[in-house]
């Protein structure tokens, strides 16, 4: 009597795997869209495989958390603002581009922060009341409060390249 042996069936490879198994070269490459620092996206690229996603956020929060004022620096130098929602009040746009011309000229680098889990509809009013808030710090504060702000933009890039954006 013969045994019915299941079709084997290729499942497509998950993000997560694709990205353990890319050269370094391509790994780093991605790595950098989520946050342009080379000694970051090397030492995450050189530590693959991750088991999961919990595992790579866990190393890129830590890897974040190492970053020297010159990584941060190389990581600013390519952020761009937060995005202004389509239907913004010409004054609000105006009130926002004098506070990150104010908070550029302060600490001379671009305003970040992550609007992850912050609605649609309070994204503009939480980034004022940010900017403006941040514009009283010493240098050395902002540059903790930026690396911090840095490192939740890196895992919520690394989120939604890998698709696991509730995560």
């Amino acid at each position: 009597m013969a045994i019915p042996v299941p079709a084997q069936t290729r499942t497509s490879a998950t993000p997560l795997h694709s990205f353990n198994t890319a050269s370094a070269e391509d790994a780093v490459h991605a790595l950098l869209t989520c946050l342009h620092s080379a000694p970051w996206a090397h030492r995450l690229a050189a530590h693959r495989p991750y088991p999961d996603l919990p595992a790579l956020l866990a190393a890129a929060d830590e890897a974040a958390y190492d970053l020297a004022f010159g990584d941060l620096a190389e990581a600013l130098a390519t952020e761009t603002l937060p995005a202004l929602p389509e239907d913004t009040y010409a004054a609000a746009g105006t009130a926002l581009r004098a506070a990150h011309a104010a908070y550029e000229s302060r600490f001379g680098h671009v305003f970040v922060i992550c609007l992850d889990g912050i609605p649609a509809g309070e994204r503009l009013d939480h980034v004022l009341t940010a900017i403006r808030s941040r514009l009283a710090n010493d240098p050395e504060d902002e540059r903790v409060v930026t690396a911090e702000e840095l490192r939740h933009l890196a895992g919520q890039r690394l989120r939604r390249a890998l698709g696991a954006r509730g995560l």
